[in-house]
């Protein structure tokens, strides 16, 4: 009679990185049907981290929990959406001024693009430690701060965002599962980050 194979430890652990990566690239999914609305990006972000975190934490969940989360993320996420969206006009008007050649026109442009950038690294940060009863204006002030502070995962963090928008230029429908790995990378650098603070 055969005995089971006992998988040895590097197994186990590569079995686990596929896994959280297969559940992140279904949490893309579910991000971008929540994202539908435009201005519910941010409570999108935040249901798909929460989600991301309670799988690395061997803990239940699925699509129900995500839309409880979803649906209460958006009582203040709506107006940060608005907000992001606001930004990206604004970012959109000073890229025109600079295709005018407008006087000081590359500069403004330059320190707009570079702003938009801070202010989604501080979003997707912020999302990342989103919980249930916590208020956006207090995490994105924190987040602001981490963004400043933690330069490495905040490079990290635009690096996955260039990704994904070279993903959708390249392979549109590669976009959405990307999403996931987008909002576990936020996931991955706040623990990054909490975890060096506890051992300074």
């Amino acid at each position: 009679m055969s005995r089971a194979r006992v998988r040895t430890p590097r197994e186990s652990g590569s079995a686990e990185r596929f896994g959280v990566f297969a559940e992140s690239l279904l949490t893309g999914v579910w991000i971008a049907v929540a994202c539908l609305g435009v201005v519910t990006c941010p409570a999108a972000f935040a249901a798909g981290a929460r989600h991301l975190r309670r799988r690395t934490a061997h803990q239940g969940g699925g699509w129900r929990q995500f839309a409880a989360d979803f649906r209460s993320a958006l009582r203040g996420g709506w107006a940060v959406g608005v907000a992001g969206w606001a930004a990206v006009w604004v970012a959109w008007l000073d890229v025109r001024a600079v295709r005018a050649g407008l006087p000081g026109g590359p500069l403004v442009g330059a320190v707009g693009l570079l702003a938009l950038l801070g202010l989604a690294v501080a979003g997707l940060r912020a999302a990342a430690v989103w919980a249930p009863g916590e208020r956006w204006r207090a995490l994105l002030a924190d987040a602001g701060r981490r963004t400043v502070r933690d330069p490495a995962g905040s490079f990290l963090l635009v690096g996955g965002a260039v990704l994904t928008c070279t993903s959708a230029l390249l392979v549109a429908p590669l976009a959405v599962p990307v999403l996931g790995a987008v909002a576990a990378a936020a996931v991955a650098v706040e623990e990054r980050h909490r975890r060096h603070r506890r051992h300074r």
